[in-house]
């Protein structure tokens, strides 16, 4: 005989579990945002704005939740800290708790109140290289606060990382008895950002002391149908899901979801007859939301799946490629001790390259790669990746694509480095770039996902076939990786710190500033011991004095010594013809320590090259 409501929510929430699907609330941080409250983080709403958020809890009572969750979620101390909240961390906690408990006397239900933890990683990333031991900590101090205020259960929620999820349920653990359910968030592909499976997730699971688990949040409610059918099909617990309202996009100004009450409420039935037993919603969903879900799911049971046997987690592996990639043109030449080439070149502010290539096509024959520059002095020009590809089809002349990184985010530099490689652009020079407050733009956003070290380390990191989280990609890239290193470094030990970085991360070759000392490029080489790498030296063609002084005050990292610079007031009108007898000078005094020149070419005069060069024995080292 079915067991009315009031029976069921005297029985433990464990034992609740067996008798069909529980409702849950959906969003807090949404509804805190679509009422007007605007506080950094959204925790801090326990205390600036406990009305509101108050009132979001009964709005879910009345729409049927028999689950609600204190608005603790990114609550631990590590990321209220990060928030500069951290001296409100026991407080916001505390109240959290408190809220839900009013809210549940005020609509006189006996309902269970779960305390709500997030991960420690800044919106929901993973822990990297934070310290194990600061993560238990942390996830321990604040489930002791949460079960002394007297939440009835815990939920562990959007979870990127199986790794980090585990360090939580053992945390809190160490500080309670209390019920743990425990929740992952999925990509697109049907696995977590860190690459976990389901069916990973629900074997590990299935062997700790949690009641219930499954995913939230994600992308809508059809990819974690699919992820409660995975789990089904392994494991036989209960199961969990609290999905978005679907994928957000502005409106108004406003962010909107795009999944509807009537159509979250269909999916969430198809959720629960897949093998879900507790049922709600995250971003996006409102109690109208969570109302339709409860009469879509009125006298629904959960499948039960034949799960398969059960088997220790696997790591993910990678069939090693069964032949190594080809070397890049430059890659070869470098391994076999020839003296290199190359040179800079801008690519144009409109779409058409074609006087560009004209340009560059009477010194072809002297060059080994074209440098293609990143938005230079952050302008806006044709971008790097289609300037790259343009010059290798239409003049047959291998590249080296510079990769700014203040200008594109960690997902876009992993977007355009796959898709050089598949245009056959795989020499790669990696660079900060110009702050986008000096160029066209100065309202740009400047982004630091990553150092130069770190997107170094991507790029190795593709070669080796895994992405930036670790994750298989389909097959290995075969990218030469090229750094900076500025050779007149007004903190030279500052710049040799950072070198040994690069170098660690992967760097294959090295590109200098212009230099116009031998002195400074031998002094360096003796520190080091020889260049770690082979080094192509910047060379940068004096055109007068004026370009002199020009270079000297107003570019950073180019030092111009007095004696350079009196040569180039003795030549007078000969000034050009000076400045190009002093790159050959130094290339000749200093080939010894150098695998190739880097031209910058003065205002696009690349006859420099053919200039400099004649005359010079560029032979290869050794011969």
């Amino acid at each position: 005989m079915p067991l009315d409501t009031l029976e069921l929510m005297a029985l433990s929430f464990r034992e609740r579990l067996k008798h069909g699907p529980i409702l849950g609330d959906g969003a807090m941080g949404t509804q805190l945002y679509s009422r007007g409250v605007d506080v950094r983080p959204l925790d801090r709403a326990n205390l600036t704005a406990p009305d509101v958020v108050k009132a979001i809890h009964l709005e879910y009572l009345q729409a049927g939740s028999e689950v609600i969750q204190s608005n603790t979620f990114g609550a631990n101390s590590v990321r209220l800290a990060a928030e500069g909240a951290g001296a409100d961390f026991e407080a916001v906690n505390r109240a959290g708790v408190r809220l839900a408990k009013e809210a549940r006397e005020l609509a006189g239900q006996p309902i269970w109140i779960a305390g709500a933890m997030g991960p420690l990683g800044h919106e929901g990333a993973p822990i990297g290289a934070l310290d194990a031991a600061l993560a238990h900590n942390a996830f321990a101090q604040q489930a002791a606060i949460l079960a002394d205020e007297g939440v009835d259960l815990f939920t562990l929620q959007t979870f990127t990382a199986l790794s980090e999820l585990r360090i939580a349920i053992e945390s809190v653990r160490s500080v309670s008895q209390l019920p743990i359910v425990a929740e992952m968030t999925f990509t697109e592909e049907g696995v977590t950002p860190a690459g976990d499976t389901p069916e990973e997730i629900a074997r590990t699971l299935a062997d700790k002391d949690v009641v219930a688990f499954g995913g939230n949040c994600s992308v809508g409610p059809e990819l974690l149908s699919q992820v409660v059918e995975r789990m089904a099909a392994v494991v036989d617990v209960p199961l969990t899901a609290e999905p978005n309202a679907g994928l957000p996009e502005y409106v108004n100004g406003k962010l909107a979801y795009a999944a509807g009450p009537e159509y979250f409420a269909e999916s969430a039935r198809h959720i629960v007859e897949s093998g879900a037993v507790l049922i709600g919603g995250c971003c996006g969903t409102t109690p109208e939301h969570i109302a339709r879900v409860r009469d879509a799911i009125r006298g629904v049971q959960p499948s039960r799946h034949r799960p398969q046997t059960l088997r220790p987690a696997q790591a993910t592996t990678r069939t090693a490629p069964t032949a190594k990639p080809a070397l890049t043109g430059l890659a070869s030449k470098l391994a076999a001790g020839e003296f290199v080439v190359t040179t800079e070149l801008s690519p144009p502010r409109g779409f058409d390259i074609t006087a560009t290539l004209e340009k560059l096509r009477p010194v072809a024959g002297y060059l080994t790669a074209v440098n293609v520059a990143d938005s230079p002095r952050a302008q806006g020009r044709m971008s790097a990746l289609a300037t790259c590809s343009l010059i290798q089809s239409r003049l047959g002349i291998e590249t080296i694509m510079h990769q700014a990184i203040r200008h594109r985010n960690l997902l876009a530099l992993h977007s355009d480095l796959l898709g050089a490689h598949a245009l056959g652009i795989r020499n790669v020079f990696t660079v900060m770039g110009d702050a986008p407050i000096s160029g066209d733009y100065p309202q740009a956003t400047a982004i630091a996902d990553v150092t130069a070290s770190g997107l170094i380390k991507l790029i190795a990191g593709f070669n080796e076939g895994v992405d930036g989280g670790g994750r298989p990609i389909e097959q290995p890239t075969s990218f030469l990786i090229g750094a900076a290193l500025n050779l007149t470094s007004n903190n030279l030990d500052r710049e040799l710190r950072v070198l040994d970085r690069k170098i660690e991360a992967g760097a294959d070759f090295l590109l200098t500033q212009p230099a116009y000392d031998p002195e400074a490029v031998e002094q360096v080489a003796a520190r080091l011991g020889g260049f770690p790498r082979p080094l192509i030296l910047a060379v940068l063609p004096l055109r007068s004095v004026r370009h002199a002084r020009f270079l000297h005050n107003e570019v950073p990292g180019i030092n111009i010594p007095d004696a350079v610079m009196e040569r180039m007031e003795r030549a007078g009108d000969g000034a050009a013809a000076e400045g190009i007898a002093i790159s050959q000078e130094l290339i000749r005094d200093i080939r010894s320590r150098i695998s190739g020149v880097y031209f910058i070419p003065p205002f696009d005069r690349f006859h420099v090259i053919a200039e400099t060069l004649d005359g010079l024995d560029i032979s290869p080292s050794g011969a």
